[in-house]
């Protein structure tokens, strides 16, 4: 079955088994590794890519049915500017440890700054839920996600200014 999909702002046309699953196509088809494959059952979340601005765990979506939407995997998180705010923030504040559980922190972090623009860390934790890592107790990707919602709003009110500033 032949496929149309917008995976991280590029239109791609691809022929697919009814069955493959969105992770497959992502990691094997498509070549995107940083989306990760765990557990199968939509348990650790280390899949999560959006699928038209919404977090989803790719590997319980199948691929068609992901024709005619967008997809957004870690990989589109940089901009034409380097790193995200939030993979910026993972890097500085220790966020990451083996890092398998972060694709998917990554994406559901920048998922929730865009609606939530200071989450409590009780926000966050409830949004990061449906991922598990291993390797910590969360308090430094809580910590990355409070971090990275400062410094967006830092960089917000310096172009507030700027644009008062201009203005007058």
């Amino acid at each position: 079955m032949q496929i149309r999909v917008s995976v991280n702002s590029a239109e791609r046309v691809h022929e697919v088994e009814a069955r493959l699953l969105l992770v497959h196509l992502l990691r094997d088809e498509l070549g995107l590794t940083g989306t990760h494959w765990g557990c199968d059952t939509s348990n650790c979340g280390a899949c999560t890519v959006w699928l038209d601005e919404v977090p989803v765990k790719s590997c319980t979506v199948l691929a068609v049915m992901a024709d005619g939407h967008r997809v957004r995997t870690v990989e589109g998180l940089e901009g034409p500017g380097g790193l995200d705010q939030v993979q910026r923030s993972f890097i500085e504040c220790h966020g990451l440890q083996c890092g398998f559980c972060t694709p998917g922190i990554l994406m559901t972090a920048r998922w929730l700054l865009d609606r939530v623009p200071d989450p409590t860390e009780q926000e966050i934790r409830e949004a990061i839920s449906g991922q598990v890592c291993r390797c910590t107790g969360y308090e430094n990707i809580v910590r990355s996600v409070r971090h990275a919602a400062g410094c967006e709003q830092a960089e917000q009110a310096e172009q507030d200014g700027r644009a008062g500033w201009a203005a007058s």
